[in-house]
């Protein structure tokens, strides 16, 4: 890759906009499922296989399970996304409404 495009390419990057919203968590060995949203839905997948990874994850259902049948057993789904014309003033209580609205919607536990 030339410079001017590799250069490109990280301007881009760094100027795209997160996906916003909900996700699950699902351990395929034991059916159960954790819901969770986030304002980054990329990057919170990644942090929570580097808290379990690392054996501190707060919820210790999770933990457990995650301990107990390892990585490969868990499944990250994005159940919604935002719309990117959110305010950012109402981003916070809408993640949380739609987290609480998937928990009960699947019967999951909330992360």
């Amino acid at each position: 890759m030339d410079p001017a495009a590799k250069k490109e390419a990280i301007k881009e990057y760094k100027e795209r906009k997160p996906f916003r919203g909900a996700f699950a968590l699902r351990s395929t060995a034991t059916g159960h499922v954790w819901v969770g949203s986030s304002p980054n839905l990329d990057a919170i997948r990644n942090r929570l296989w580097f808290a379990l990874g690392m054996g501190n994850h707060q919820d210790k259902v999770l933990q457990e399970e995650w301990n107990s049948h390892g990585a490969e057993s868990f499944q990250y789904e994005v159940l919604e996304k935002l719309d990117d014309d959110i305010l950012p003033m109402e981003v916070g209580d809408l993640l949380k409404e739609k987290r609480l609205h998937w928990a009960a919607k699947l019967g999951a536990r909330t992360v």
